[in-house]
């Protein structure tokens, strides 16, 4: 049976979505609170995103190869 390796460190993209909760937190309900629970909310998704695209196998979307066989990087 194989495995999922669970990383060992915390993505940038969360300890920021983690320090955007905290200021709303301090703040009075009101526009700005949701603009930084939303931009959590955002951040949370861009790491769902690469963690997903992490484990991956194979798919390096970094190096492409444009048609030809030449590299497209």
């Amino acid at each position: 049976m194989a495995r999922m390796q669970i990383p060992t460190e915390t993505s940038t993209w969360l300890l920021q979505a983690r320090d955007f909760l905290y200021e709303a937190r301090r703040l009075k309900p009101g526009p700005e609170r949701n603009d930084l629970r939303q931009t959590a909310k955002v951040l949370r998704e861009i790491a769902r995103l690469e963690a997903a695209s992490a484990s991956m196998p194979g798919r390096d979307w970094r190096h492409r190869t444009a048609p030809g066989g030449e590299s497209a990087v």
